[in-house]
């Protein structure tokens, strides 16, 4: 059947899978500690509720809701709009609360959970404006084109690794575009409960896009200061379309990439733009709640400003989109204003700082790649080899990994498509066997 929408509204949803990243739950069981997993947290996480059977769909059999005490933690900056507020289940999970504290986090638990035939559990992190739901269990939730191709599929890398006797669990966010640190020590409070839960001493984890941020900061102990140092518990890890290496899609195609985001110009989806000021349809107008640099007071996109890196010295700069200069470099151009790629790194990027830090060398890193530019909708990255946004020089970079157990490229995926690819979903596989 052919899609009806307009390509304006298809875009968008595109755009908001990539940065990348329904139904609300009928009812909601919510137990005490005990009554919902039988298993003892560590002593500053508190289990707040559990929707089990009947309550939970996507094919997870069960969702939970914990609470980390740790002073530090805080609610971070979403933008006034609603369009980064949870959604659709993910509010009843976070007890009908949209704009949570980031030391909440949903745990999911795959069928087979505690039964499945592998010995070490494998924890799922998504993505940037995205959820566990999406991501993991069904790739078509946001209906066609979300996925990155034009016919979404309805399961995804959870059940195919549940299918193959994996212990498989996932972490939900607070924030979907949140800081990366934050989200770091919340990989570890998952991994916390998922020992506890199994009695086991590691797991494996598996990073999506901006999901490989917040893994590799937790093994490599990169975290604020109030922060917990790494537990040792980390078999494997796989990142799949990491920005090992960064990324500068939103600086080197501003122009385009606006469109999806400024309000003026009918953009909806969550992403910062790397511009303070633009023209549509003839006003100039200002939204510092949308800016990749803390500015008029918000910082709504820390977690996308620390995953930048400079690529202009390797494939240049498109100069053939509108005030290409400017974007990048800063200063006023003749549609827009901005500060430039350079000073959003130096408000905080977490690249160079991951680099430095380094991943344990007992911890197996297997870097996947896509290779294919053609998500639909977008202006795919095509200064260089890419998977539409992420350079596959940058997914496969291993600077400061010292043990990798493997690299591949899947030449027929896209950075939408490697959650649940039919070939990725092998690689996964292989690599966690």
């Amino acid at each position: 059947m052919a899609d009806r929408r307009s390509p304006g509204r298809r875009w968008r949803l595109r755009a908001a899978r990539v940065l990348a990243v329904v139904g609300v739950v009928a009812a909601a069981v919510v137990a005490s500690p005990a009554a919902a997993s039988g298993a003892t947290p560590p002593p500053y996480l508190t289990l707040e509720a559990s929707y089990g059977a009947g309550t939970v769909g996507n094919g997870w059999e069960r969702v939970e809701r914990y609470l980390d005490t740790t002073t530090g933690f805080r609610t971070e900056g979403f933008p006034a709009d609603g369009r980064g507020d949870q959604d659709g289940k993910r509010v009843t999970y976070f007890g009908g609360v949209s704009r949570p504290s980031s030391g909440r986090f949903l745990l999911y638990s795959a069928p087979g959970w505690n039964t499945g035939s592998r010995s070490t559990p494998v924890l799922l992190v998504h993505g940037a404006n995205d959820t566990a739901d999406r991501a993991w269990a069904n790739p078509g939730e946001s209906g066609g084109y979300g996925c990155g191709a034009a016919s979404c599929p309805s399961t995804g890398l959870m059940q195919y690794l549940a299918e193959r006797g994996h212990r498989v669990f996932a972490v939900g966010f607070a924030h979907k575009q949140g800081d990366n640190l934050m989200q770091a020590q919340i990989v570890g409070d998952a991994i916390a409960v998922i020992k506890a839960k199994l009695g086991v001493t590691s797991v494996d984890l598996v990073g999506w896009s901006k999901g490989q941020m917040s893994t590799r900061a937790y093994v490599s102990s990169l975290k604020p200061a109030w922060g917990r140092a790494y537990a040792g518990d980390v078999r494997r890890l796989i990142t799949l379309g990491g920005p090992n290496g960064g990324y500068d899609y939103p600086y080197a195609h501003g122009w385009a990439h606006d469109f999806s985001i400024w309000p003026e110009c009918g953009g909806k989806v969550n992403a910062p733009s790397p511009h303070s000021h633009m023209t549509c349809y003839g006003l100039y107008t200002s939204h510092p709640e949308f800016s990749m640099t803390p500015s008029g007071g918000q910082d709504n996109y820390p977690g996308q400003r620390q995953m930048l890196a400079r690529w202009d010295g390797v494939y240049g700069v498109d100069g053939a989109a509108q005030d290409w200069y400017t974007t990048y470099y800063g200063g006023q151009g003749f549609y827009t204003a901005g500060t430039g790629i350079q000073a959003a790194i130096d408000a905080g990027s977490l690249i160079a700082p991951l680099r430095s830090a380094g991943v344990p060398a007992s911890v197996t890193t297997y870097l996947l790649a896509g290779g294919s530019a053609d998500i639909v909708g977008i202006f795919n990255e095509n200064r260089g080899p890419s998977d539409g946004v992420v350079f596959v020089s940058s997914a496969l970079d291993s600077t400061g990994i010292p043990t990798v157990g493997g690299k591949a490229t899947i030449a027929s995926a896209n950075h939408l498509e490697l959650g649940w690819h039919s070939t990725a979903a092998a690689q996964v596989a292989t690599w966690l066997s």
